[in-house]
């Protein structure tokens, strides 16, 4: 069942252009057997692994823009570092991950939106900003931060979809080694369990990103994976009130 999860939810995420943190770190909440630190360190891992196979075939697929990418880069970079340094108490690190998937839920419900506007990139006012924001929440609860990113590069027309994925992925990749960093400085850089899913989770960002870049993903799958975050927050919340 582990296995099948961990496949399941690179696929999913990579399809959309993330990493699949959240649905790790839901995947270790619901098994109940892990640290903060080492279920941070671990997705963080797997985030890596999955979102750089997204990165790498979306922009392939020639969706990928630097330019878009850069300004919210430059702020959450160092903000990542912080974030993965800074010591969290286990309870407000388990509200602050309840909350992101709740998030992640939520992103994956929404269906696969048609370009139907010419986008905008945002002013840098805006962007760098939203990056040290992003950045911060990003090391501390061990996401990419692509689940707050994507939503909202498209609600704002930043970008059309497949830029979204393909910026999202990028900006994952360099988020999730910045909090590793930041960990490694702490030296709280704990490896989990879930790590030896590597090949499961790489099985899984090679055909998510293949299907993200290239067709469309089903909308019933994402909801299906939405249903767990739901419940694993739920866990967390009524186990940790």
């Amino acid at each position: 069942m582990l296995v099948i999860l961990v496949f399941l939810v690179a696929l999913v995420y990579a399809s959309v252009g993330h990493g699949g943190a959240s649905g790790y770190l839901a995947v270790m909440a619901l098994s109940g057997n892990n640290s903060p630190t080492q279920m941070s360190t671990s997705a963080l891992l797997l985030n890596v692994l999955v979102a750089g196979t997204a990165w790498l075939t979306f922009w392939r697929a020639g969706h990928g823009s630097f330019s878009l990418l850069w300004p919210f880069a430059l702020t959450s970079i160092p903000a990542a570092v912080l974030g993965g340094w800074l010591p969290v108490s286990t309870q407000l690190y388990r509200r602050l991950l309840a909350a992101c998937l709740l998030v992640a839920a939520a992103r994956l419900c929404l269906p696969t939106l048609r370009d139907h506007e010419r986008p905008t990139a945002p002013p840098l006012a805006v962007a760098l900003p939203v990056g040290g924001v992003l950045g911060v929440v990003s090391g501390i609860v061990g996401v990419g931060g692509g689940i707050f990113l994507s939503p909202l590069m498209v609600l704002m027309r930043w970008a059309d979809v497949k830029r979204t994925a393909a910026v999202s992925a990028a900006f994952i990749v360099v988020n999730s080694l910045a909090g590793l960093a930041g960990r490694l400085i702490a030296g709280r850089l704990l490896i989990s369990w879930l790590t030896p899913l590597v090949i499961t989770a790489f099985v899984g960002g090679v055909v998510g990103s293949q299907l993200g870049a290239n067709h469309f993903s089903g909308l019933w799958l994402r909801r299906l994976l939405a249903l767990v975050l739901v419940v694993a927050a739920s866990k967390l919340a009524l186990t940790h009130a």
